[in-house]
């Protein structure tokens, strides 16, 4: 076996390990240091630019995904980097710039199987709010949702990583959007996005605005709230409606996870007269659609007909995020209900310094 070695590659990086299991993600990781591993012949070193930040952080080191997952073991869904060292089947050249969605992608670095790796023509920080979030708004809405042209569809947290996807998506398919957000500035972008109708929950009663403007109900919800959004959407389906629970925010920074909803015991009666359905989505089961989607996502970003919102924390206390020790705060960005679109974390090449 033949290794291509530049001369960049430290002996050690650093990386988050949860050492233990709770949803305070603080005091779930910790970041140490390891040695850089061996790779195999289909194997590849990426030195990590940038990471993404999801709500499922959180979800990954309270174990609700896997429970029998224990500690320690590495966090962090998706990243951009470049190759610096590759196994000798490697087809792919040094320095090229991929995306990537694996575990253990908050590191400096990490080790990717040459199939996982998405090659991207340049290393576009924005390329990365289409990896989870933008996948996951593609595949759902198509997949699980089966949206048409003509259908009403309700977007909550629309002004979030993956909700402004689900706007945009819905809108380029033909669909009347309803977005929720929680300030008048997110509610001015969501019309920029073509929201049709966008509903300020801080200011409007959402059941009420969709009994009264929407009384044959909404055909697609896509929904990561959960607790009493989600009970709302459930009441306010149409006759074969769907409600696609990709998230469920409200309940992940506490001990009750998933159960803050109040209506779960009388689904059965609040769907069957509609033959409405409520279709749970979770991204990494879908793995055959993950690249075909993330190349209609690029094409249509490069077309100029998506656009990606990305959120650096520049306007937060703590921000811009840099570094693997931001990414702590950043985590604690997200659940502020402060940020909009994607956030991201730059990962320099030194620590303490940018790229």
């Amino acid at each position: 076996m033949t290794l291509w070695r530049p001369m960049a590659v430290p002996q050690t990086f650093r990386r988050l390990m949860v050492n233990r299991i709770t949803y305070k993600f603080r005091e779930a990781c910790s970041i140490e240091s390891v040695k850089t591993p061996k790779l195999g012949e289909n194997d590849m070193l990426v030195k990590t630019r940038f990471v993404g930040i999801n709500a499922s952080d959180v979800n990954f080191s309270a174990g609700r995904y896997d429970p029998s997952k224990k500690p320690p073991f590495s966090t962090g869904f998706e990243g951009l980097g470049e190759v610096v060292q590759k196994g000798s089947n490697v087809t792919l050249p040094l320095s090229q710039p991929v995306a990537y969605m694996s575990y253990g992608a908050f590191g400096e670095y990490h080790v990717i199987n040459q199939r996982e790796a998405i090659p991207l023509p340049v290393m576009n920080k924005e390329f990365l709010s289409l990896l989870v979030s933008g996948l996951t708004a593609g595949i759902s809405l198509e997949k699980t949702g089966e949206i048409k042209k003509g259908e009403t569809v309700l977007v909550t947290a629309a002004a979030g990583g993956t909700g402004q996807f689900a706007v945009q998506l819905a809108k380029i398919t033909g669909c009347h959007v309803i977005g929720t957000c929680s300030t008048d500035s997110k509610a001015a972008l969501l019309k920029e996005l073509g929201c049709d109708r966008v509903v300020n929950y801080q200011k409007e009663n959402l059941g009420d605005v969709l009994r009264k403007e929407y009384p044959r109900g909404v055909d697609v919800v896509y929904e990561s709230v959960g607790g009493e959004m989600f009970d709302t959407c459930v009441n306010n389906l149409a006759q074969n409606g769907r409600l696609i629970v990709i998230g469920w925010i409200s309940g992940y920074q506490s001990s009750k996870g998933f159960a803050t909803s109040k209506t779960s015991s009388s689904l059965p009666q609040r769907l069957l007269p509609k033959s409405a359905s409520i279709r749970g989505f979770f991204l990494f089961n879908h793995s055959r659609e993950i690249k075909p989607t993330a190349m209609k996502l690029f094409e249509l970003y490069t077309a100029n007909k998506l656009k990606c919102l990305i959120d650096n924390g520049v306007n937060s206390d703590k921000g811009p995020f840099l570094g693997l020790e931001s990414i702590f705060d950043a985590v604690d960005y997200l659940y502020s209900k402060n940020s909009i679109g994607k956030i991201i974390v730059e990962i320099p090449s030194v620590p303490g310094s940018k790229l």
